[in-house]
């Protein structure tokens, strides 16, 4: 296999970053470049969801999507030909209202980031996007996938290009055939970024979905990290294995926290996933535990070499580990209020909160993107904030994530998501679940005020609506595209 290599162009001093004066904090637009069928929805659906996990506020415009809108019914190939000014006009109009959502983004949702997820593969289209930051004081950031691998590319149309909208209720052989001469009416105007004519614009190359990168002047700690997502992930089928560790001492008694061993049906439990995981016969399965007790035994009894990751603790409960939730409500009655109140920013005193965790376990989550099949231990908030990235949940709703003992979720990375597959192993064991409390405080009283006032970080957001023809003022066009 071709090793991974990556170019960075060197900027010399004299030369500026940004197109205008810009404030440090200034809202980001990610721009996508490529020919269809190149990754582009992918890489922007993935990686909106990191950002969101991370707790920057992000959200996609698919300009696909306000086309599809906007036409209703597709006919063929022919509406993408550059010859076709009635399409054309179409297409420019769509791309403006996205750009004018993606202000309506920043100005009014508070958004901190906006991918705009089109082919853009003219100079005109990315001029006119970088007019429209210019002009906003945003900041723009180029991700252009190119990729000449038949494989990849007919991989990609097989498991989402044919499933989209455009081909409902036609024949695949022939959705094929139009979607490549799709791509070869784009082909025609397609102007790749230029490593010398583009040297003053910020962006990564990815070629051949990772096989090789090119970076060019990273603006700031957003770019920075956005880069280096997007160098760790790939898309080599594999799964990943999440489970608690068997049931503890602790566990038994109600406590929170502390490091005690397994119970005998904790004990069981590490031996029936042994069981398990040997029957699902995975190619080189790497195995993570926390440092913890309860964890490093029910990884012993796999059989398998395991790996440590401090970053695997569980939550720290501060002044109440070890404690059961009715002692917490009894000698910290404001501390249990307040944890009720917001469970993902309380923070335990001398502890940590949800958010602390997410990114203390931000580490994990990459070395997960870089690896194949791996089998992670931990323990129930861990699991919690891993498997609201995976499944692209809220704040919200992390906290509360149901992730009970002697229970094995599969999960298998899709198209533009991931599959699960919850597994019980049969051992009983006790529940550690608790539900979130519904207020029963009358409506109009008031609220006390959090410890912390800050946004959410947020899931992905609902796609933006997408104009229809008349919205965009086109009604004297014809639909016959």
């Amino acid at each position: 296999m071709e090793r991974r290599r990556v170019q960075v162009r060197k900027r010399a001093r004299h030369e500026s970053t940004a197109s205008v004066p810009q404030f440090t904090n200034s809202p980001t637009m990610i721009v996508m470049v490529g020919l269809p069928a190149r990754g582009k929805t992918y890489i922007s659906k993935k990686l909106t969801r990191y950002l969101n996990w991370i707790g920057v506020p992000t959200k996609v415009f698919n300009v696909g999507q306000y086309r599809r809108e906007a036409v209703q019914a597709y006919k063929n190939f022919e509406f993408f030909s550059p010859d076709n000014e009635e399409a054309m006009k179409i297409r420019k109009a769509c791309a403006l209202a996205a750009l004018k959502d993606v202000s309506a983004y920043f100005t009014q949702d508070h958004g901190q980031v906006a991918v705009f997820d089109a082919t853009n593969t003219t100079r005109e289209r990315r001029e006119i996007i970088l007019s429209f930051a210019k002009e906003n004081g945003y900041k723009v950031f180029f991700v252009e996938s190119i990729c000449d691998d038949p494989e990849v590319i007919a991989e990609n149309i097989k498991q989402v290009k044919l499933s989209s909208p455009d081909y409902i209720n036609c024949d695949k052989e022939e959705a094929v055939k139009d979607f490549l001469k799709r791509i070869e009416c784009y082909k025609v105007t397609y102007v790749s970024l230029d490593d010398d004519r583009d040297r003053n614009l910020s962006y990564i190359k990815i070629f051949n979905a990772g096989i090789r990168y090119l970076v060019n002047r990273v603006q700031d700690h957003i770019q920075s990290r956005i880069v280096y997502y997007l160098m760790n992930i790939h898309v080599t089928p594999r799964t990943i294995y999440l489970c608690r560790h068997g049931e503890s001492e602790l566990n038994l008694l109600g406590r929170i926290g502390g490091d005690s061993g397994l119970s005998p049906r904790g004990n069981k439990f590490a031996a029936a996933l042994g069981k398990y995981i040997r029957g699902q016969c995975i190619l080189d399965l790497k195995i993570w535990t926390s440092h913890m007790k309860r964890t490093i035994q029910t990884a012993e009894a796999v059989g398998v070499p395991y790996e440590q990751w401090k970053a695997l603790n569980e939550i720290d409960a501060g002044v109440c580990e070890e404690m059961t939730y009715e002692e917490i409500q009894e000698h910290h009655p404001e501390e249990f209020a307040l944890r009720d109140q917001d469970k993902y920013r309380y923070r335990y005193p001398k502890g940590e909160s949800y958010e602390d965790l997410v990114q203390r376990l931000e580490p994990v989550i990459m070395e997960l993107e870089r690896q194949e099949n791996v089998l992670v231990i931990c323990h129930q908030a861990v699991m919690r904030c891993l498997l609201a990235y995976f499944l692209d949940k809220s704040a919200d709703e992390l906290p509360y994530l149901k992730c009970p003992l002697h229970t094995v979720l599969k999960l298998t990375p899709v198209a533009y998501g991931c599959k699960v597959e919850s597994v019980f192993l049969n051992i009983e064991a006790v529940n550690t679940h608790r539900d979130k409390p519904v207020s029963d405080e009358p409506q109009g009283s008031p609220t006390p005020l959090y410890r912390h006032n800050r946004v959410h970080p947020m899931a992905s957001p609902t796609p933006t609506k997408a104009p229809s023809l008349q919205d965009l003022g086109l009604t004297e066009l014809s639909l016959q595209v």
